[in-house]
């Protein structure tokens, strides 16, 4: 049976919408996000960020909008920008405590997101990224179901218990025919900034067999740097100075190649 697809409201035009999954949490999956933002942001695309994460949101602190409240246009809702203008929606900019816990079932978290994609004003995007949560539950279904995605990246760890549950992930894409743009390894590896020497903390990585058998690609390898992951806790991720170190010069236009450029 096929599902019609949302629409979003006519003040509303996303050229691309890229979804950001792994099949477990802990991977890194929204700082992941929060970088390939500011990447494109940073190369001149106009980015939204929706934060799918209804239970576990992390993307507005991320950003330092998490004291910020998104407000009500009619039926509709102004996303909150950021200091650099990446446009941002997350339950955490409705509620009024960002610890409050949301405490519901599968079906009204599912509907929720459909909303922060039907009722939000998100004007012109070339990009709206997608901060899934993790597994292949109710949301990632819905939205793969419903929404026009033109690809999704997949975020994985060194560890072999990451790899198999990544791979889950992927066979979920492939079973609803969205496509695979490719794999992040995140926390690849620490490099030493005394001897420039590269430390593999959670192992080895055998990442090349494992993109090599599911015909994927391997986006970048981004480190365990400990500066990152001040800036995202202090809320100033867009202060990143080392995105290049993270995805290489080349991230943006990789992208772009992938989709097969900006739709118009």
């Amino acid at each position: 049976m096929d599902i019609q697809k949302e629409k979003t409201n006519q003040f509303t035009n996303i050229k691309n919408i890229i979804a950001v999954m792994s099949g477990k949490g802990g991977v890194g999956k929204s700082s992941v996000t929060s970088l390939m933002g500011v990447t494109l942001k940073n190369k001149g695309y106009k980015v939204g960020i929706l934060d799918a994460d209804i239970t576990g949101p992390s993307i507005p602190k991320i950003f330092g909008v998490n004291k910020k409240r998104a407000v009500g246009m009619g039926n509709e809702i102004l996303p909150v920008e950021t200091t650099t203008g990446i446009k941002i929606m997350s339950i955490n900019l409705l509620v009024d405590q960002e610890d409050a816990p949301v405490v519901w079932r599968g079906p009204l978290v599912a509907n929720m997101v459909k909303q922060f994609y039907t009722d939000v004003l998100w004007g012109d995007l070339d990009y709206l990224l997608i901060d899934l949560p993790p597994g292949t539950g109710d949301v990632p279904l819905t939205i793969m179901q419903s929404f026009e995605i033109d690809g999704i990246v997949i975020v994985s760890t060194p560890q072999d218990l990451a790899k198999l549950i990544v791979t889950k992930s992927m066979n979920m894409a492939k079973m609803m025919n969205v496509p695979i743009l490719g794999v992040i390894e995140n926390m690849s590896y620490f490099q030493c900034p005394e001897c420039n020497k590269r430390h593999n903390v959670f192992g080895s990585s055998n990442i090349e067999d494992m993109i090599k058998a599911m015909d994927v690609s391997l986006i970048g390898r981004i480190p365990i740097d400990p500066e990152l992951v001040g800036l995202c806790d202090e809320g100033k991720i867009e202060l990143y100075e080392k995105i290049n170190f993270a995805f290489g010069e080349e991230f943006g236009m990789q992208i772009e190649n992938i989709l097969g450029g900006i739709k118009q």
